[in-house]
Parts: structure tokens; sequence; C-alpha cells
């Protein structure tokens, strides 16, 4: 029997398909052309045809209305939620470096969640083992053509991977990946390295083997592991001397790969640069990767450095003579630098101020997992100047809130001071005040 999953409409754009066939925010889309629908992956593929037909429910009746759609067309549906089967795909591994399994107590509730789901990997980037995947998984990703995908791989010798991730089926990396290119999936791939566990040589074995699939694989972001204070009592680390080993090594291959891939393939994230106090590489070494890999921790360093002298510019329209930039202790020293840069060009006063991270421990020291909590307390210490400036990645979470909940109008409204946001856009930095955020 087919299983319909009802997908509750909460926006339909004006002059859409979607519009011009009648359909309203709060109707329940059933079908598409016939078609169950699990997710908004199936409806984007049913609906590249040029006749479309809605079976929908409103007011708890049903009807089927009907549109053309032509190529290009935007078709104009919002939904409540991205999978209607609202089966999330569980992680089936035990990773001895799982963040997930490190997260502090009283933060969002989805920040708990173990996803390990092909979907939202399609939809939104997000890293996937590929260990959980059934025949009617891989039958889709090949009809549906489900690309590109990102596939953290960790390492490629069964062993090894199986030993980091305690699942017997996470030895097959090399043949499931292999199985992708086959189907013409783009893939980009990570290693979380962990000290003694899967660098030095096992790391010339990953990429090796990942370059052997380019360029159905189009790249690997080598990325240390992050531990917080409830860390596995096995991981430790990076020092900052093992930092710049695996950087050189990491670099080397690029170098290599660069001469004959034509592209460096393997790229370090920035943490590996910050640590090892080497400068981060060019924008051109990134080979138009960027702002892709920005989510993965590579590039963004390299981004704020070439858009500095508009960011700067808006940020000198904020007001007052003295401001406060907030930050995580990792990228702090590169802030001061152009803070003092800003004072020089501008005569306004920049105080930077690195939060360290009391939630999750001072071992993380990315700006992207400081809560409001610690960033209050933090200032709550020191002198704040008129207006406070913070990054964007900061608030990621629904409708802009902090890992704990929190909002910018939060830390406006504790501080008495004007927030600013600052982000990275496709093409450029941007200044936003906290209320319009």
């Amino acid at each position: 029997m087919t299983e319909y999953y009802p997908a509750l409409i909460t926006d339909v754009a004006p002059r859409s398909v979607a519009a011009r066939a009648g359909l309203r925010a709060g109707d329940v889309l059933l079908a598409l052309n016939g078609m169950p629908l699990r997710d908004v992956i199936d409806v984007q593929f049913y609906a590249a045809e040029p006749e479309l037909e809605f079976r929908i429910e409103r007011a708890g009746r049903q009807k089927t209305v009907r549109a053309n759609r032509r190529y290009g067309q935007s078709l104009g549906l919002a939904f409540e939620t991205e999978l209607f089967d609202g089966k999330i795909r569980a992680c089936r591994n035990n990773c001895d470096f799982c963040f997930v399994s490190q997260m502090a107590p009283g933060l969002r509730g989805p920040l708990y969640v173990k996803d390990d789901d092909y979907r939202l990997s399609f939809l939104h980037g997000n890293y996937i083992t590929l260990t959980n995947l059934d025949e009617s998984d891989w039958a889709r990703i090949a009809e549906q053509h489900l690309s590109p995908l990102y596939v953290s791989v960790h390492a490629t010798e069964p062993d090894v991977r199986v030993g980091l991730m305690h699942n017997p089926r996470a030895g097959q990396i090399v043949e499931h990946l292999a199985r992708l290119a086959e189907m013409d999936i783009e893939i980009h791939t990570q290693a979380v390295l962990a000290p003694g566990r899967n660098d030095g040589a096992h790391l010339d074995r990953t990429i090796a083997d990942l370059t052997s699939l380019y360029p159905a694989v189009a790249d690997v972001t080598v990325v240390p592991v992050g531990l917080t204070r409830w860390h596995n009592p096995a991981m430790r680390p990076y020092t900052d001397a093992e930092a710049a080993a695996v950087l050189a090594q990491t670099l080397d291959w690029q170098t290599r790969l660069r001469a004959g891939l034509g592209v460096g393939f393997v790229y370090p994230s920035d943490e590996w640069f910050l640590r090892a106090g080497v400068p981060v590489p060019a924008l051109a070494d990134y080979d138009g990767l960027l702002p892709a890999l920005v989510e993965n921790g590579v590039g963004m360093v390299r981004l704020f450095l070439d858009g500095w002298d508009a960011l700067q510019a808006e940020l000198a329209h904020l007001g007052g003579p003295r401001q406060t930039w907030v930050t995580g202790m990792l990228f702090a020293p590169v802030l001061r630098e152009k803070a003092a840069t800003f004072t020089l060009h501008t005569g306004l006063g920049a105080d930077v101020i690195a939060v360290p991270n009391h939630a999750f421990g001072e071992t993380v020291t990315v700006a992207g997992l400081l809560t409001v909590g610690d960033i209050l307390a933090t200032l709550r210490e020191r002198e704040i100047g008129d207006v406070l400036v913070l990054p964007d990645e900061l608030f990621r979470g629904p409708d802009g809130c902090t890992l704990d909940d929190k909002s910018a109008v939060d830390i406006q409204q504790a501080t008495g001071r004007p927030v600013f946001i600052v982000a990275q856009t496709e093409d450029r930095w941007q200044v936003r005040p906290a209320v319009l955020y």
C-alpha cells in the first residue's frame, strides 16, 4: 500500500507556479503528479515536469488542482518541514570523536540529534558516513541524481575507519565512494584527524585513495578533532607542534596534486594555519571552492582578509568613538591585527574581546561554538565600547538563535549597547543591526 505523507504548505510565492494553481498557505500537499512525497526532494523531482497535478487537502476536504510549468520557473512552495515522513536517518556509528556525544548540557534540543541522513547532505551539505544506506537509498540517489553529497571519510583503511567509528560497515568506504562515482555523483569529503589514530601514514593512504577517485571526489578537507570537556578519555587534541607537522604534510600533498590534477584537492582547515602560525593561502589556492567549504572551517580567514577593506568601511559607520569586537580565542590574534589597522585608518577605537568557552571547555576555541552565557560573563568583566560587534556564526540556529537558544537582541538588552552582526555573503562581508537580524 502506498504511504502518503502530508506536507503542510507555509508559504506560496506570488506569481509562482503554485500561486497560479491556486495553492495557499495552510494547504496540505498529499501528492504531486500522482506520486507520494517523502520530502522536499521528491517535490523538486516530480515538479520537473511541464504539467503538474497537485493533490491537496484544504479545510478537511481533498481536491486536485493543475498547472503548467515552464523550464526554470519557480515552483514557489515552502513547507513546515523538509522531511515529510518525519524520519531523520539516525547515525549508526559510535565514533570516538563524535561531537554530539560531547555536547554541553542545556542547549537547543536538535543539537543532540545524531543525524546521518543523505537527504540533508544533498539539501544542506551535512557530512554523512554512508554506513546506514540500504539498497532503496542507493536506488533513489541514482534515480534522482542527488548530487553533490558530502561524506565524512576520516580514513580509507578499513581497520582504521572501523576502529574510529565502531561500525563494521565503516570499512566499506572506498567501495561506497566508487559506487557514487559510477552514478556520476559529485562528492566532497572530509577527514577529521585524531592524534595517532588516522594521521601520519594513514592520512597519506586516505589522500591517495581519494585522489584515485578524482574528479568524482572533488576535494578532501582536513580538520583537527574537536574535543569538549566531555570528550572520550582515549582522545586528546593536537599540540601546536603536531598541528604544524600535519599542515606541512597536507600542503606537500597539495603541491604535488596541483601539479598533477590542476587543483590542490587537499584543503587544510583554517585552524591548522592559525595553530602553526602560518599565513593562510591566497584565494586562488582554494580553486573556486569558497565559500562552499567555509562551513567545514576552510577559508573563512582568507575571505575575511580579502574583504577587510570593504568591511572596515562599514564598521566605521556604526557610530560611537569606541567599538567592542567579540570573537573566540582562535581568531582573536587575527582580529586584533585588524583592530589596530581600523584605529589607524578611522581614528576610532576597537577592543577585541576573546571569549573563553566555559560551556564546552577551553579546548574549544572557535567563535561559532560560544554561548551567550559565556559571552555575557566575559563582557561583565570588561569595559564595553559604544557598540558591540559579533560574528554571524554565533547565530546559526532557528530564527537566528545561538547554541543556548538566545539571540543578538538578548545580548543587546543585557548589555545596553547596540549590537551589530558581521556576516559573510556570497561576494562580500556585511554588517547588520541585531534588530533586523
